[in-house]
Order: structure tokens, then C-alpha cells, then sequence
């Protein structure tokens, strides 16, 4: 505390991101971070931008980005939203259009940047339990709202909605924003963006961090209606006309534009969340059914805590969630054949 701080400061509970440690020979399968690396193509890209034009300040409507993006999915390059990843595009979301007099709705166990978005923001929340198997009921977000925000796939527990559901959640609502936040769709999820076309209060996030390996150059970005997007764009500019530097440009651009490589890899993680679901069912572990890069998996005979510190001592790191609900899951990164394989013979030595 400090007598110089806002009011507000006091009042906020930050959001913890996943560790990331400094541990010699560690599988680190924290942080749903993709073990393929980025597109080559997306490296030269960037290694080109360093060497070349680092003195000029980037495109502050990040153009040629927003173009690929634009004709990955086939929008107008003027229905799409970039951000410093999708967190940042998230915090402008809340900001530009989930702050009404009605609540927001929202699942009670989801990305936890949501409650802490909304307290930032000054956004009243209202929790939509998941059901006993995890999943959300739409029937339970039929109720007066300003807003609703959903993941899908869902995190931590990697469970999607059809995209049936998800039009007619879209549908049901005509008259408030519904944002899909859709990080981990790549790897098994049907996209909303084609609905975008069709229904003016829809707006889906996507990253760039899971599916094309550039968590650290921190892109993401946001496709809608003009309207919507308007507004994003509204709030970015003031606060920050340059958001994405020449490097995340130029890479993310690249990225987006080399489809070989986003199919070769997210192919590869698919193929290994499929091997590693088995093996853990095989071993007494309830594992939900994912559609993301990561599985949530819980075993009858031990605590969650207690499996993350074995596993932890055998230099596997996994994240864990001491939450209500959820508190003897794990929730575990796929990553190479390899380090599956550690991850699973650190578990046969624990269970």
C-alpha cells in the first residue's frame, strides 16, 4: 500500500500467469506453449525487419498483417483487430464493449483473466457455474445480460462447444456483444469466425501464441463486424497507437501466410494429446475430452498438488489449480513424443 497510489489499485487482484522457470533439463508443460517453434518462414521474416528498419516506428493499423489475416479467413481486412497478444485484445474488448448496465456472463471456471479484467474495469460479472461433467449449459446463460464472454475451447478444462451451439448462443442474443475467445480452436474446434458474417454482435479473439508457436512474440487479434471492430480501435488509439512493433509485424504476418507449417504442427500436437489421453486413461487418470493443446486430468488416489510436486521433483512442470472445483486436475501441455514420454514415466513412478 501506498498513499500514492489510485484508488483502484488497492481494490485489484492481478492475474498470475503460469511459471516460467529457470531449471535445468525441465519439461516444461505449464504454459500451453507449442513445442514445434514458429514457421521459418515467420523467423526469416523477422530476422529481416531487424536487420533492415528498426529506426523507422511500425505501420500503426499493421496493414499487411491484418490483410493476411483478412484473407486467411476470408473478412474484410477492415473487420479485423490486432493487438500485443490476445490479452491485450481482451483488455480492450472489456473495455470497448462489455461494460454495460446489465452483467456480463461468464463460466465460473474459465480464463482467469476475466475476473480480473472485469474488476480493472469496473464491469459487473455475474459466474455461470459449468455443469458436474464440466461443460457449460447455454440453457443457463438464457437470462437479462449486458454481455457474455465464453472460451471455447474452454480453459483450463480444453472442453468445446459445437458451433452449432455457438450460433445459436449468438443468435439468442441479438441485442448484447457475445465474444468467443477461441486460442485453442486450432487444434480440434470448429471456428465462429464464419458467423461473424451473419450476426453484428459477434466478435472471436484468436492468438497467435498456441497454434503458431509465437507466444513470445505476443500477437493477437480480434474478428467482427466494422462496428465492433471500431471500437476496438477506438480504445487502442488511445492508449496505444503502436502496439505491435516492426518484429511482431513482419512475423506474425509470415505465420499467418505459411499454412503448411500451421497444419504440420498443430497435426503433430493433435496426434500427441490423442497418444497421451490413452496412456493417462490407462493409468487410472479421468481426463476430459480436449480440443486444445493441453489435457486436464485428474487421478482418484492422489491430490492434484500432491501429483505436481512429483512430478515437479522429476523435473516435469505442469500447471496446477488451487481452486474449488478443479483442485485434483492437472492441467498439462502436450509436447514432443519425447517429452510426453517423461511425462508419462514420471507419472507411472508416482501412481
Amino acid at each position: 500500500m501506498s498513499k500514492f497510489w489510485s484508488p483502484i489499485v488497492a481494490t485489484l487482484k492481478p492475474y498470475v500467469a503460469g511459471e516460467q522457470p529457470r531449471i535445468q533439463d525441465l519439461i516444461k508443460l505449464n504454459t500451453n506453449e507449442n513445442p514445434y517453434g514458429p514457421s521459418p518462414k515467420a523467423i526469416a521474416a523477422m530476422q529481416a525487419v531487424v536487420a533492415d528498419s528498426l529506426k523507422l516506428y511500425p505501420d500503426p493499423s499493421a496493414l499487411a498483417l491484418r490483410q493476411s489475416i483478412a484473407r486467411f479467413y476470408g473478412v474484410a481486412e477492415d473487420e479485423v483487430f490486432v493487438g500485443n497478444g490476445s490479452d491485450e485484445v481482451l483488455a480492450h474488448v472489456f473495455a470497448a464493449l462489455l461494460k454495460h448496465e446489465k452483467p456480463l456472463l461468464y463460466p465460473d471456471i474459465t480464463y482467469s483473466f476475466y475476473p480480473t479484467y472485469c474488476r480493472l474495469f469496473g464491469i459487473e460479472a455475474v459466474e455461470i457455474a459449468l455443469k458436474d461433467d464440466f461443460t457449460v449449459d447455454l440453457k443457463d446463460y438464457d437470462r437479462p445480460c449486458g454481455a457474455i464472454i465464453l472460451a471455447n475451447p474452454n480453459a483450463p478444462t480444453g472442453i468445446g462447444l459445437p458451433l452449432s451451439a455457438i450460433e445459436a448462443l449468438v443468435a439468442a442474443h441479438p441485442d448484447q456483444p457475445v465474444v468467443i475467445d477461441e486460442a485453442y480452436i486450432d487444434f480440434g474446434g470448429e471456428s465462429a469466425i464464419p458467423l461473424t458474417r451473419k450476426y453484428d454482435n459477434l466478435l472471436v479473439v484468436h492468438t497467435l501464441s498456441k497454434s503458431r508457436s509465437l507466444a513470445g512474440l505476443r500477437v493477437g487479434y480480434a474478428i467482427g463486424q466494422r462496428p465492433l471492430i471500431d471500437a476496438l480501435e477506438r480504445v487502442k488509439d488511445s492508449f496505444n497507437s503502436y502496439p505491435l512493433d516492426r518484429i511482431a509485424q513482419a512475423g506474425a504476418t509470415a505465420a499467418i501466410d505459411d499454412r503448411a507449417w500451421f497444419d504440420e504442427t498443430r497435426g503433430k500436437v493433435i496426434e500427441s494429446r490423442e497418444r497421451v489421453t490413452g496412456a493417462l486413461r490407462q493409468r487410472g487418470f479421468e481426463v476430459l475430452p480436449s480440443q486444445a493443446n493441453f489435457v486436464f486430468a485428474r487421478h482418484p488416489d492422489h491430490s492434484g498438488e500432491a501429483l505436481a510436486s512429483g512430478l515437479r521433483e522429476r523435473a516435469v512442470l505442469v500447471r496446477h489449480f488451487a481452486k474449488p472445483r478443479i483442485s485434483d486436475f492437472l492441467r498439462i501441455t502436450i509436447g514432443t513424443p519425447e517429452e510426453c514420454d517423461r511425462l508419462i514415466a514420471a507419472l507411472e513412478e508416482i501412481v
